[in-house]
Order: structure tokens, then sequence, then C-alpha cells
């Protein structure tokens, strides 16, 4: 989703550096400026392993999540709510 969002910008680079050679630069007030290829497939590829290290945090995210290790390791004197001084030991 991200990429198709935002990764117009980034999809042109690559049409223009395979298509024709010369890759530019553009701006709303002024005309196109020729660039290094280069520079911007570089930058397309910053942001495709921006977008991929995002959804693997959100992968692990959910696998630990679905693991319940954050919330079920709570010791039981640490716990508060109804329910939650069962385990704790009565004067």
């Amino acid at each position: 989703m991200v990429l198709g969002v935002f990764g117009h910008d980034y999809q042109i680079a690559n049409i223009e550096a395979s298509e024709f050679g010369k890759c530019y630069q553009y701006h709303d007030d002024k005309e196109p400026v020729v660039i290094d290829c280069s520079s911007k497939l570089f930058d397309q590829v910053l942001f495709f392993i921006i977008v991929i290290v995002l959804i693997m945090g959100g992968i692990i995210s959910l696998i630990k999540g679905i693991k319940g290790k954050w919330d079920n390791d709570v010791k039981s004197k640490d716990m508060v709510g109804p329910g939650g001084d069962k385990n704790l030991e009565k004067d």
C-alpha cells in the first residue's frame, strides 16, 4: 500500500533510466533538471528498503503478540484489577 501511494515518483526513475538513459528532477515552478540516474535509483532503493523494514517490523510485532510474550510475563505481585490478588499470599 505504501509503495502504491508514495512509490509513483520512484517508479518513474526506473522507467526513465531504462528507456531514455536520462533522468530528470521535476519541479512545480521550474523546468525539469537533468540529474544523475544512479542517485535517483539509489533513492528508489532506499525507499524500498525502508518500506521492507517497516513491513518486517510489523510482522515481527504480530508474531510476538500471537506468542503472548509481552503480556503474559507479568509477575503476580504486579497484577492489578479484578482477580489480580488471587495469587498473593494473604497475611
